[in-house]
């Protein structure tokens, strides 16, 4: 029981890719990537998935135990490690900008961005500790995803499976369309949370405190910085990186939600959160190195769980494979709805009363 988190291990394999694709030429640029939507997708066809929970002794003991919390806080390191080795390793002019060797260098910072500098900073996000907190600050400011931080905890995990939420997917929703409402409403929502704390607190949204606003400068004014310092094309690379990890961020949600929907009980509310309103997935792979992400019914129904706590929960709608094949797979629509649209069709049927 002692070492069980180091399973969670298998979640460096990511910075690992990442960090060979910075070491390689060429097609080697491209390894990141490779094994992230080509290796890890192909191998969750085949692995089975588990939905062992465990027991109640247990979650006290991984609840107490701080390795499964030194994981997470060495990824911090690792993520600004990787970031400082990608703007130097540009600002040498060795890369020609563009080139297909370029792309994948960038795009694999750009992974990085979303699963390190988001995905374990939604983790930290969650937690009441100030340290935790500021850590996940710190890593949305390396993926030039701030807002997300205040409209996922505030906004999302409130209105989820609504229209009022953005970063629900609608039935029949193209990706290519949902990726567009969730960037920019998502952005505008988490203005207008902030703003609406402010004045809670008796003060303009534009006081000096409005988190938002705060969190904003630091990562434009920390992109400025890089872009006068290192030169533009560095600074067009860490955007477009911050802007791949965004991407797959919202293709994610995408995914998590998809065409779920809460029943409106009167005009001012919703019924409330249950794993039903969450995709969830049990395939091995995606729950070690995304930190159990993948277990999103248990967390949007219990958001304050750990993550090394979350269970499968047997009414939970199940995906047909792990994250990564079903972000594949939404890239093509009309695909995603043969296959999704029975099920969402059947949790509907099975939850009408």
């Amino acid at each position: 029981m002692t070492w069980r988190w180091l399973k969670y291990v298998a979640g460096f394999t990511i910075p690992a890719a990442t960090a060979i694709s910075f070491l390689s030429e060429g097609y080697g640029t491209w390894l990141a990537i490779f094994y992230g939507f080509v290796i890890l997708p192909t191998l969750e066809l085949f692995l089975p998935s588990s939905r062992t929970n465990l027991t109640a002794a247990e979650v006290e003991v991984v609840k107490e135990d701080k390795g499964y919390d030194w994981m997470l806080w060495s990824m911090v390191l690792v993520q600004y490690a990787l970031l400082v080795w990608f703007l130097f390793d540009l600002s040498t002019g060795a890369r020609d900008m563009w080139s297909f060797e370029w792309w994948g260098f960038v795009l694999a910072m750009g992974l990085s961005c979303s699963i390190l500098g988001i995905n374990v900073a939604h983790e930290l996000g969650h937690r009441r500790e100030k340290h935790n907190q500021l850590m996940a600050q710190a890593l949305l400011t390396t993926s030039l995803y701030t807002h997300f931080f205040i409209e996922h905890n505030q906004g999302h995990h409130r209105n989820v499976a609504t229209e009022e939420d953005p970063g629900t997917a609608r039935r029949n929703e193209w990706l290519q369309v949902f990726w567009c409402r969730a960037v920019f409403l998502a952005w505008y929502s988490a203005w207008e949370i902030e703003a609406k704390n402010m004045r809670r607190r008796g003060r303009s949204p534009w006081h000096t405190s409005n988190l938002f606003l705060r969190l904003q400068a630091l990562q434009w004014g920390l992109l400025a910085t890089v872009w006068i310092v290192l030169g533009w094309q560095v600074g067009v690379a860490w955007l477009i990186a911050g802007l791949f990890g965004g991407f797959l961020l919202e293709v994610v949600n995408y995914v998590e939600h998809y065409g779920l929907e809460r029943k409106r009980i009167n005009e001012h509310r919703y019924e409330r959160v249950m794993p039903h309103h969450s995709w969830n997935s049990d395939h091995p792979l995606g729950r070690l190195i995304l930190f159990e992400l993948t277990r999103h019914s248990d967390h949007h129904h219990q958001p304050a769980k750990p993550y090394q706590t979350l269970n499968s929960i047997q009414e939970a709608p199940q995906l047909p494979t792990g994250y990564p094949g079903m972000m594949l797979l939404s890239l093509i629509p009309p695909l995603y709805f043969a296959v999704m649209n029975p099920r969402v069709d059947a949790i509907a049927a099975q939850h009408a009363d």
